[in-house]
């Protein structure tokens, strides 16, 4: 009777092992889903992200939005949040990012060998992904290219009445004054501040596309703007914008010194993040020479990868030598120049 009983669950368990092997071979596990939360539009991420589910076959869902919100719903969510990558702009906001906790340090060789180390952080929880240049534009009937040398000579009176900017709310200023206060100093930061005030030729509106067709109106000279903004009017579907691009010139300022002023869009793994592994695999791909070579080629992006060369439309523009300061510092010093501008008055 005991020998029946035990044969009889020796029989069950080899049925149960049976159909779970079968339904496993007939059902495979599912590959791990992301979730990316990114504060870049779509069009500028989307397409990457669709070629990395076609190598990998890691699905990828897409949350876009401002860059604070993400931010803060990510604090919000705490360990709760389904997001295993933020991807965001300028390293101020990366650096928010990593100081609010949301993001953790990964190990990568790729990585690490591919991107600089003053693109990224030193605890490799983000890592830039795409270089930008805030450049001088100026009208070409109006100003001569050896009239231009520095950003500090943009406080030089010669200029009162002919520059368009920006306010100081926008993180593309904020990080440009940050490596002032880097480079020359407080005290010599505070006078440029003064000077570059009273030469605008307007209160600080609208965004860097805005500052370009003001000086293409005739509003201003001189404009100070990230450079693919120009790349994206001159490559724009509407005549307007691409009119307002042809008036004008590219200037890279500070050449005979530490060279002009660049910053990053760039990518971190989320601390709560159910997937790191993936989320890694992510932003390597991001990284890839394919990955570099799309930004450089459709986002007039430099690639943050010396080995891959800029678009045919960048290197027209030329050469540059390119501030090498550690983009951490645009983010720790965030605070002091947003002080520092409205001790100007820059608003």
């Amino acid at each position: 009777m005991v020998a029946t009983a035990t044969s009889r669950h020796w029989r069950c368990l080899i049925l149960v092992c049976t159909l779970l092997i079968t339904a496993l071979a007939t059902h495979p596990a599912r590959a791990a889903e992301l979730n990316v939360y990114s504060a870049r539009k779509e069009a500028l991420i989307k397409p990457l992200l669709d070629q990395f589910v076609t190598e990998t076959g890691i699905q990828v869902n897409l949350v876009t939005g401002k860059d604070d919100a993400l931010l803060t719903r990510l604090q919000s969510e705490g360990r709760n949040s389904p997001a295993d990558v933020l991807i965001t702009t300028d390293a101020g906001r990366l650096y928010r990012a990593q100081q609010a906790g949301v993001l953790q340090p990964v190990n990568s060789q790729l990585l690490e060998q591919a991107i600089p180390p003053h693109l990224r952080s030193e605890d490799n929880r983000w890592f830039g992904l795409s270089l930008r240049a805030r450049v001088i534009v100026y009208a070409k009937d109006r100003v001569r290219p050896e009239e231009l040398s520095t950003y500090e000579d943009l406080a030089d009176p010669r200029w009162r009445g002919r520059i368009c900017i920006r306010s100081s709310g926008n993180i593309y200023n904020q990080s440009l004054v940050a490596s002032m206060l880097e480079n020359i100093g407080q005290e010599a930061t505070a006078a440029w501040l003064e000077g570059l005030v009273r030469n605008f030729a307007r209160p600080p509106q609208g965004g860097d596309r805005d500052q370009v067709k003001a000086v293409a109106a005739g509003q201003c000279d001189l404009a100070v703007v990230n450079s693919y903004y120009l790349g994206a009017m001159i490559q724009s579907g509407e005549e307007a914008e691409q009119a307002a691009a042809e008036r004008v010139a590219l200037f890279w300022p500070n050449q005979g010194d530490r060279g002009t002023h660049v910053n990053v869009s760039g990518a971190g793994v989320t601390a709560a993040s159910p997937h790191p592994q993936e989320a890694l695999s992510l932003i390597e791909f991001m990284a890839s020479t394919e990955s570099q070579q799309w930004y450089a080629r459709t986002n007039n992006e430099y690639p943050v990868r010396e080995d891959i060369q800029p678009s045919p439309l960048l290197q027209s523009w030329g050469s540059f030598r390119a501030d090498p300061l550690a983009m951490t510092e645009l983010g720790r010093l965030n605070a002091a120049a947003v002080m520092a501008m409205d001790r100007a008055g820059w608003k």
